[in-house]
């Protein structure tokens, strides 16, 4: 039952990301926004060469390969978490940042950079635009955090 939800999280979080990516990619050019709600959301088509929040924007090849390695070792550590992980919860939050981390690190593979599309702005202020894999690996993070915190512990 674990490598199934394992699987379908992972797989569905990855397609779900890159199905998106491809809508966005094929039809809004480049650098270019389209407000959806006006003061708040639109969708546009940035690139992101770097980390998250558009760490690590200056590089070049390096760059690339240090965040395909970064991401790589990443998912080494979550399968290796996972193998451990026995509550559902856990199993899923972890699911989630995997389905990310894949998301991403295909589009770091294929293009050097990741297609970023969300981007939510109160009164001129923007937060750094983002993506499904983006948003999967935020809500696994929160998720574990909120296991973690609210699962009863035992005193050593």
């Amino acid at each position: 039952m674990k490598r199934k939800i394992v699987a379908l999280t992972v797989v569905s979080t990855a397609l779900i990301d890159q199905i998106t990516k491809a809508l966005v990619t094929s039809s809004i050019g480049q650098n270019s926004v389209v407000p959806v709600v006006t003061g708040l959301f639109n969708l546009v088509n940035f690139r992101n060469p770097g980390a998250a929040f558009g760490l690590l924007r200056e590089g070049d090849i390096l760059r690339t390969v240090l965040l395909v390695l970064v991401s790589i070792l990443a998912l080494i550590v979550i399968a290796a978490l996972l193998r451990q992980s026995k509550d559902g919860w856990t199993i899923f939050s972890l699911s989630l940042i995997a389905g990310g981390a894949v998301g991403n690190l295909i589009d770091r593979v294929r293009f050097g950079e990741v297609v970023d599309f969300l981007d939510f702005y109160i009164n001129g202020w923007h937060w750094p635009a983002f993506n499904v894999a983006d948003s999967a690996i935020t809500a696994g993070v929160v998720l574990s955090l909120a296991g973690f915190w609210l699962r009863p512990h035992t005193r050593v």
